[in-house]
């Protein structure tokens, strides 16, 4: 369990420090400014591109795709199976819940009045569109890598769902906080990691898989941000004429959000 622990701890590490320097980076110096020109440097920080963003992601989706043909991390994937075999704890059930919980935490945290960067139907939006991008990437990846799962239930192992939901979540609660409260910003990414880990521990998932998980997830919110102007410019045109609902379902013990809009 050492090297598991050992992992857990660098994970957390360098999402903190990561995400740390990514909001020191996007700080304006408001002395040199007046109120509307920060207002829009505000703003084209919060959807403009940046390679920076990408590295964490990057990082860990290469490692994850490195693992399914590396040897020296395909054994680290089967050693650290062995160490949670040797000192197995219970099976729960928590990681199919805490996946959505740092999303949830927004709506619960704005709600109680601690205002996020947008208004229901944007972050809404912007939620929505994550998930989109995070199952187009990830469905297709489970059936071409047709990796064994650890207990051998099937051939869906790479990369972690659970893990990419957990992570965008994580991603998304620390995009609309960091700038006004950091430490509850990146409050998510524990939450995302403990979701993550069991799905180690519950022996759904190499370590490989919840790595590239966490960075598909990761990716999946930011590319959300950056697509946001447009999404909100065409849900704008024929406003009076159209409308849409975004609601969450759940099917096959698996939940998931639903759009629709009528033209």
């Amino acid at each position: 369990m050492k090297k598991l622990k050992v992992f857990i701890l660098i994970l957390l590490c360098t999402f903190t420090l990561g995400n740390h320097l990514k909001c020191q980076e996007l700080k304006i110096d408001s002395t040199k400014l007046t109120k509307k020109d920060s207002l829009k440097a505000e703003k084209h920080n919060l959807y403009a591109f940046s390679y920076k963003k990408l590295i964490i992601p990057s990082v860990l989706i290469i490692y994850g795709i490195a693992s399914l043909e590396i040897d020296g991390l395909k054994q680290l994937n089967l050693s650290t199976r062995y160490e949670i075999s040797e000192h197995q704890p219970d099976k729960i059930k928590l990681d199919n819940y805490t996946q959505y919980l740092p999303a949830v935490m927004v709506y619960g945290l704005n709600w109680a009045g601690i205002k996020g960067k947008h208004n229901l139907k944007d972050r809404t939006i912007i939620y929505a569109t994550s998930q989109l991008i995070a199952a187009s990437m990830v469905i297709p990846l489970k059936h071409i890598t047709k990796e064994e799962r650890p207990d051998g239930s099937n051939l869906q192992s790479f990369p972690s769902g659970h893990t990419t939901t957990a992570f965008s979540s994580a991603q998304f609660l620390y995009r609309e906080y960091r700038d006004t409260n950091f430490w509850l910003s990146i409050s998510g990414y524990p939450i995302a990691i403990f979701t993550g880990v069991y799905r180690a521990l519950n022996n759904k998932h190499w370590v490989g898989d919840v790595v590239a998980g966490a960075g598909f997830g990761i990716l999946s919110t930011e590319i959300a941000y950056w697509l946001y102007p447009k999404i909100n410019l065409w849900f704008s045109k024929n406003k009076k004429d159209s409308a849409f609902l975004i609601a969450p379902f759940y099917q096959d013990q698996a939940f998931g959000l639903g759009f629709v809009k009528r033209f």
